[in-house]
């Protein structure tokens, strides 16, 4: 994914068509060493191809995908008709507490 970003940038600076050295000099400057073989197919796969075309087809493909958050975690089920809720309450305000004294200092003092 990082080569066709790197690519895609040269492109939106100007290259109509990087070579494997625009590539290779963009994903350097970000601390990345470029897999030459991944560069070599980004490269053979988008030569000739207009950027714009690419990503057009590429929405047109994304419009079924759902993205009304179909794939969110779902609601907690409410608590049993017991007692366990209070407990349970407990528990978490006593887990918080202790989350939060542990955090005060991180493990060193000021003047340690």
């Amino acid at each position: 994914m990082r080569h066709v970003a790197a690519y895609l940038l040269a492109v939106l600076g100007g290259n109509s068509s990087p070579t494997a050295k625009n590539i290779k000099k963009i994903l350097d400057s970000v601390g990345i060493d470029a897999d030459d073989e991944r560069v070599n197919k980004v490269i053979s796969e988008l030569n000739g191809k207009d950027v714009d075309d690419v990503v057009n087809s590429g929405l047109s493909k994304l419009a079924c995908v759902p993205a009304d958050g179909a794939l969110a975690a779902a609601p907690a089920a409410p608590p049993a008709a017991g007692g366990d809720a209070p407990a349970e309450e407990k528990k978490e305000e006593e887990k918080k507490e202790e989350s939060e004294e542990s955090d005060e200092d991180m493990g060193f003092g000021l003047f340690d």
